[in-house]
């Protein structure tokens, strides 16, 4: 039983190695700021932040090492939230487009949060050392992952029910909390649903299950014994 189990865990594991992988850096990464003190904690984290300075004078850097840091939340939240959304999105749709995905909500979730900040700041109604803040997580790339799941579900009621119910958790907290981090995830969440482009062509494991109970039915069976070039009564010429 315990060996099936194994099994089967490992099996789902290598199924989304990305997935995975980040996982295991953000473990990583945890334990290092568990055993740092607050001085240490500051500056590793200040030096991975993804605010107005570093973007500025850093871009790139900043962008893919402040995705390899969690803000203090329990790791194991992280393993059951990856599991749920990012394992699936990789599975669905590979490694490279799902992690595709995922860059480009984290970027332009980072830009326009960032750019709304900077704005706040000029109009005199965030103070200027807010350019300094730290600015590091997950979050973006999830949400926008969470939002192009909506892809994964059959086309129809579903799919929009899906959408609407990611667009209004997250437009809510955003009208809420009012901060440049909520207006990220709401971005991230846009923008996640703007990348069917990526996804074009990957069909839902859903949509197969769903196509082949409801529209095929009985029919596969017949089907699957006509003749090759066989198209309705007629014989393909």
């Amino acid at each position: 039983m315990l060996k099936r189990v194994a099994r089967g865990v490992g099996s789902y594991v290598s199924s989304a190695p990305g997935t995975y992988i980040w996982l295991a850096i953000l473990l990583v990464t945890t334990e290092i700021l568990r055993h740092a003190d607050p001085h240490a904690e500051q500056w590793i984290l200040e030096r991975r932040s993804t605010n107005i300075h570093y973007l500025t004078q850093d871009p790139l850097r900043v962008l893919v090492q402040s995705a390899l840091w969690i803000d203090g939340s329990s790791w194991l939240f992280y393993v059951a939230l990856y599991t749920i959304f990012h394992a699936q999105a990789e599975r669905w749709l590979g490694t490279a487009r799902w992690l595709a995905v995922a860059f480009v909500c984290h970027v332009v979730a980072t830009y326009v949060s960032e750019g709304v900040l900077a704005l706040a700041i000029r109009n005199d109604l965030a103070p200027e050392w807010k350019r300094f803040t730290l600015d590091y997580g997950v979050s973006y790339a999830l949400a926008g992952v969470v939002a192009v799941l909506a892809y994964w579900w059959p086309n129809g009621w579903m799919r929009w029910v899906y959408a609407g119910a990611v667009l209004l958790f997250y437009g809510v907290a955003m009208v809420r909390g009012r901060t440049f981090t909520d207006v990220g995830h709401f971005t991230a969440t846009v923008v996640g649903l703007g990348c069917r482009p990526i996804v074009r062509g990957r069909v839902s494991p859903m949509a197969w299950g769903f196509r082949w109970r409801a529209l095929v039915g009985p029919a596969a069976g017949r089907a699957a014994r006509r003749p090759a070039g066989w198209v309705g009564g007629w014989p393909r010429v």
